[in-house]
Order: structure tokens, then C-alpha cells, then sequence
């Protein structure tokens, strides 16, 4: 063995080599979550203003929805938090807590809905009939249906009763009362946004990781997954969405 091995300046070379990348990636995991959201928000941000879309034109109604939203899953997640439905993973924060709740997650709420918005709103600009418009009601009513015998049978499944119930009456809300022209629309707009979803909540929930970001406990849910996402994350979005569209057309006036 060479004598700098047996005398310990080799060891202490062979770390300076080896493991100082590897203390400067355990660094950089730190910042995954807020570069997921910062990521998310990037292109459709600078977007924003271009002018066949003009999206900035409609942030009133955007920041009336989000800020709606808001309200009702920022206390939602906090409860959820605090019960250990699910929890955030310490590797992959920088840190910072409001209420229980990483900073990460806060801007979730914000740049999210913003990215899945501009998306709606390409759709309209690009797609000028209403396609979905025929299957809209229908498909609200089966998903009605489902939602609600499925919440109820799973009643003691927090995050599946409470998802998929509040989803349901939310959707009989703009099917039987509000009769919400848009629909289809905003069925379009989600199963576009459903691509991201798959990309960003995948990482989030440990796709392409050693650990998730964020973590589920499965005795609160059906145990379903769509790759490394519970089933009850796209029904989680389409009540998330609806609530921002909901506002957002009120303001928009287009209906």
C-alpha cells in the first residue's frame, strides 16, 4: 500500500475528491420543492403577456379565485399537516415554516392555480368550440355519483371522504344550482393540466427521488396509486381548480 494511504493524507485526499460533491448536492436538495414551484410558474409567468393570450389582463379575476381557494385549502392543509394525513419531508426544504407549514407549500397555493389558468386560458384561445360541451353535464353527474358513494363507504379515510365529498358538492353546486356554462371548458383545462400534475406531483410524492418531498399516510387514503401519486391528488386538483375557475369566470363576465 502506498505510504501517503497507510499515513492517512490519501484517506483525507480521496474525501476532499469524493465527498465534498456530495455534501454540495445535499445542499442543493434543500431548495427541490421551491424549485418545483418556481419551475411551475417560470413559463407561464413570462407568458403572461403575450398578446394573443393576455392573460395579465385577467389576473383580477385569477387573484380573486386563488385568494378564494386560499382560504379553504391553506386551513385544509394545516389540519391535514398537524394530524399526519401527510407531512414535508426536511431533506428537500429550506426551512422556513408558517402555521405549520413549509414556505414550499404556501407558494403551492399560489403558483400552481396561476400555471394551471394559463393553461385553461390557452385552451380557449386555441380551441374555439366548446367540445366538451355536450359531456359536460353527464360527466359531472357520474363523477357526482362516484364521488359521493365512494367518500361515503370510505368515511373513516380522511383525506378520501373529505376529497371526494367536498368534490361532489362541489360539482352539484355548479351542475343543479349554479348551472355553470363553462364546464366543458373547465374540463378541458384540467385534463391538460393533469399533465404537469403528473410530472410535478410524481417528484413531490418521490418519483425520480430516494425519498417523496411530500408524504401520505395511506390508512387516510384508498392506498391507490397513480405511479407514486395517490388517486385522491387528481380529485384533490379538479375541487382546487373548480374553485379558482369559479371566480375567475364570475369576474371575467364572459357567460
Amino acid at each position: 500500500m502506498n505510504a501517503s494511504f497507510r499515513n492517512g493524507r490519501g484517506v483525507l485526499l480521496f474525501r476532499r475528491t469524493f465527498f465534498v460533491p456530495q455534501c454540495s448536492f445535499a445542499h442543493v436538495e434543500r431548495y427541490y420543492y421551491l424549485l418545483l414551484d418556481v419551475g411551475s410558474l417560470a413559463f407561464p409567468l413570462m407568458a403572461s403577456f403575450e398578446p394573443r393570450i393576455r392573460f395579465a389582463s385577467n389576473w383580477r379575476g385569477l387573484f380573486a379565485g386563488i385568494a378564494a381557494m386560499a382560504v379553504v385549502f391553506i386551513a385544509w392543509d394545516a389540519v391535514f399537516t398537524a394530524n399526519g394525513v401527510w407531512g414535508f419531508n426536511p431533506r428537500y426544504l429550506i426551512g422556513v415554516h408558517l402555521i405549520g407549514m413549509p414556505l414550499e407549500e404556501w407558494l403551492f397555493f399560489l403558483f400552481i392555480p396561476y400555471s394551471c389558468m394559463f393553461l385553461y386560458e390557452v385552451m380557449r384561445h386555441f380551441v374555439k368550440r366548446d367540445v366538451l360541451a355536450p359531456i359536460a353535464r353527464p360527466l359531472s353527474m357520474a363523477l357526482i355519483l362516484v364521488l359521493g358513494v365512494v367518500g361515503l363507504i370510505h368515511i373513516d379515510r380522511l383525506y378520501t371522504s373529505i376529497t371526494f365529498l367536498c368534490t361532489a358538492a362541489c360539482l352539484a353546486y355548479h351542475v343543479f344550482l349554479a348551472k355553470s356554462p363553462w364546464l366543458g371548458r373547465f374540463y378541458m383545462g384540467y385534463a391538460v393540466s393533469l399533465i404537469p400534475f403528473f410530472v410535478v406531483n410524481g417528484i413531490l410524492t418521490g418519483w425520480l427521488l430516494p425519498e417523496p418531498i411530500v408524504w401520505y399516510n395511506d390508512a387516510e387514503n384508498l392506498g391507490i396509486r397513480l405511479n407514486t401519486i395517490p388517486i385522491e391528488d387528481s380529485m384533490y386538483l379538479l375541487f382546487f381548480l373548480l374553485i379558482v375557475t369559479t371566480f375567475y369566470e364570475r369576474a371575467l363576465k364572459r357567460y
